[in-house]
């Protein structure tokens, strides 16, 4: 197994975290309130992210299955696991912006 890539990994996330962290929330002092072309742009550029990451994980599939030599099993894998991983969670973001529309539906009635 390639400790290296490993590592690579963990630090690529930790930094994301840390960047995660450093960004001011929404209810954040000086924060001005997001429009609906915010929101859209966001849920686009998100979803637009897990495309890339499955197309990539298809890609390497693709080479690895057929045999290329640079391309290793865990790449594969990691590739694989974070694409589903990132689908999984635009899933769950789906269902509750499905769960907040009936709401607001039934508030409605």
């Amino acid at each position: 197994m390639n400790v290296d890539r490993m590592q690579q990994l963990v630090t690529q996330m930790r930094a994301l975290a840390a960047q995660a962290a450093a960004t001011p929330g929404p209810g954040s002092a000086g924060a001005a309130p997001a429009g609906p072309a915010d929101f859209a742009a966001s849920l686009r550029s998100a979803l637009g992210e897990v495309n890339a990451q499955i197309q990539q994980a298809d890609k390497l599939q693709a080479q690895f299955s057929s045999g290329q030599s640079q391309v290793s099993l865990s790449d594969v894998m990691l590739a694989t696991q974070k694409a589903t991983l990132s689908f999984q969670a635009a899933l769950q973001v789906r269902n509750k912006l499905v769960s907040a529309y009936q709401d607001i539906m039934n508030i409605q009635a």
